[in-house]
């Protein structure tokens, strides 16, 4: 009865031995999947980094010889220039993805442009300025937003370009001293981040903790211990 007894308890410990030695290397080397196919939130990047270039860059040229200032004319060179790289690089991640993205500008875009091309002199500034800043306004919280949440790889990075090139472009037209600050739309802040017990709760709801491998291991020894002193017995009862 002893025998049997002490041979059950190896025989489980040993079991259970193997079972976690055979559940380990899964637990340290499993990740998540890097999912590669894009979301609706990605499609509004691609899009308006698209559209931004296919407006900006005639805008910004038209800066370049309409301005009545050596800065604005210096700025809408600037922007022309930089917006024809920055639309290489959005459509090259598009061609990655193989997404579509738009050929012409929006509606709106192009009526942006046709006002420009009906003013001069300080008026066509004024309109330059104010129009490309509010869009630069518009399109960078985007920017951040897809950048943040984003798991394709290709997208990420172009949030990271687009980020660049628009913050440099935004202080460009600041440098202007057109920009009229008090007119601007108030920024688009996210819902305020519920920190109530209730709201951690639903965060981390389904959300287990990692085991640590130093604890497995720790475990592991200690079932092999158990063994050994075990089967150690048996042989002594056998002799």
């Amino acid at each position: 009865m002893i025998r049997t007894s002490t041979a059950r308890r190896v025989g489980a410990a040993l079991a259970f031995t193997v079972a976690a030695l055979a559940a380990l290397p899964a637990s340290a080397q499993a990740a998540p999947a890097v999912p590669t196919q894009l979301n609706a939130a990605d499609m509004i990047l691609l899009n308006g980094v698209r559209t931004a270039g296919l407006w900006e860059i005639p805008a910004g040229q038209m800066a370049a010889q309409k301005g009545s200032s050596a800065k604005v004319r210096q700025v809408g060179q600037m922007i022309a220039e930089q917006h024809v790289r920055l639309d290489e690089l959005v459509v090259d991640a598009a061609n990655k993805l193989g997404a579509t993205i738009p050929s012409t500008p929006t509606t709106q875009q192009q009526g942006w442009l046709t006002e420009m091309q009906n003013n001069k002199s300080v008026q066509f500034d004024q309109i330059f300025v104010t129009r490309l800043r509010a869009a630069h306004g518009k399109i960078f919280p985007i920017i951040g937003a897809v950048r943040a949440g984003t798991r394709n790889p290709v997208v990420r990075e172009l949030a990271d370009q687009a980020n660049t090139f628009v913050t440099n472009h935004m202080k460009m037209l600041e440098s202007t001293g057109l920009v009229q600050y008090e007119r601007l739309p108030p920024p688009a802040l996210p819902p305020a981040e519920d920190i109530s017990a209730m709201g951690i709760a639903a965060a981390n709801a389904g959300v287990a903790p990692p085991v640590s491998p130093a604890v497995l291991w720790t475990v592991l020894i200690g079932t092999a211990g158990i063994a050994a002193v075990a089967i150690a017995r048996i042989r002594r009862n056998r002799s």
